[in-house]
């Protein structure tokens, strides 16, 4: 179902992430410091990526499908995607669902268009870039089914999910132009891609390019309610949850999760516990970091700390958890940030950053390790 809800009254903000015509052969930076129970991933892809049928990994990168049989160190030649014009689709989030289908959701480069008013510090509404979804139920060899599902200035995806009753959630960010601040919603399918409704929207005030609830991650409780983590400028995440698969987002409150103005990254493990990679509000051991209003596009002054990338589990929901560990540190200030988590095998965590202007941790670690045999 394509939804012009957003259109006029509610636009999308949009972080384009763009590659050069050959990516694989793109220089990684990689942080200063990683702890030292951290293997680094020799992955020329940053991710994120799916587990096919037959253990490889496939994933959307430079512009086409690419699989790897060798845990990302080689990939295949590009696949191109139908509908899609070179460098096109853009990354997005991918995920294969029980029953074997892959979803892509991914931005729209063809139409991409930002214009901000600094002075009116206001959005035209001119702005643009619509998300499509298409899927393939043969691996990634053939396409079908791809359509718009927004019409509008498009968001970063922090990832894409399918819920214990089948539901494929998709978290979004908009922007709500008359009111100059992002709110999130959720798109969902549940016909594996073929059509999509959009959820409620979250909105939690503000006035800027970047406030508001924005850059949602979402995961699965024990009891079969969904968890929307949100980005703020307000020193934590803020909590959205869902009893019916993603459609409608009932309970919203502050989680309590001390955050920065980055999103985090949040998955159900095989073992049943919870795992969150972030970058917390402050370094560790400190009570402070300089803050800013990014060249005024924001209303208040907030921490936008990216030195260090954390982890944590929680066997209880979220209602507690493990003290958090730094897995990488850049004292640079180049920033790591927009995580991607897989768990490669039960107990093995796969963690990649998404930034190509900055250090990109590319780690694996055991589960055990951090929370005890």
């Amino acid at each position: 179902m394509k939804s012009s809800l957003f259109r006029g009254s509610l636009a999308i903000l949009a972080l384009g992430l763009a590659f050069g015509s050959n990516p694989l052969a793109a220089s990684w930076v990689d942080p200063a410091w990683v702890h030292p129970k951290c293997k680094k991933l020799d992955v020329q892809v940053p991710g994120p990526f799916v587990v096919l049928a037959d253990g490889s990994l496939f994933a959307v990168h430079g512009g086409g499908a690419r699989v790897s049989r060798d845990d990302g160190k080689t990939w295949s030649a590009p696949r191109k995607i139908p509908g899609s014009k070179p460098g096109t689709p853009r990354p997005g989030q991918l995920v294969r669902t029980r029953e074997g289908t892959i979803i892509l959701a991914y931005h729209d480069g063809d139409t991409y268009k930002r214009v901000w008013d600094k002075k009116k510090r206001q959005y035209s509404p001119d702005s643009r870039q619509d998300i499509w979804t298409i899927r393939s139920q043969d691996e990634g060899k053939t396409w079908t089914d791809r359509q718009r599902i927004f019409e509008g200035y498009g968001a970063i995806f922090i990832n894409m999910m399918q819920a214990e009753g089948g539901n494929v959630v998709l978290p979004l960010q908009g922007l709500l132009v008359d009111r100059t601040h992002h709110a999130m919603c959720s798109y969902v399918s549940q016909d594996q891609g073929k059509t999509w409704t959009r959820s409620n929207v979250i909105d939690l005030g503000g006035h800027g390019n970047h406030e508001g609830a924005f850059e949602g991650t979402v995961g699965q409780l024990s009891d079969g309610r969904l968890w929307m983590l949100i980005r703020t400028n307000l020193d934590q995440f803020w909590s959205a949850y869902s009893s019916d698969g993603g459609l409608a987002w009932r309970v919203i409150e502050p989680s309590g999760i001390d955050a920065s103005s980055a999103p985090g990254y949040l998955l159900r493990l095989a073992s049943g516990r919870l795992v969150l990679v972030w970058n917390r509000l402050y370094p560790e051991g400190k009570t402070s970091y300089p803050r800013r209003r990014d060249g005024h596009s924001t209303s208040i002054a907030t921490s936008w700390h990216r030195d260090e990338l954390s982890i944590a589990f929680s066997v209880d929901d979220g209602r507690t958890w493990t003290k958090p560990v730094v897995i990488a540190r850049d004292t640079d200030h180049h920033g790591m940030a927009y995580p991607f988590v897989l768990e490669r095998r039960p107990g093995e965590i796969w963690v990649t950053t998404r930034y190509p202007s900055e250090p990109r941790v590319r780690v694996s670690l055991q589960e055990a390790d951090f929370v005890g045999k």
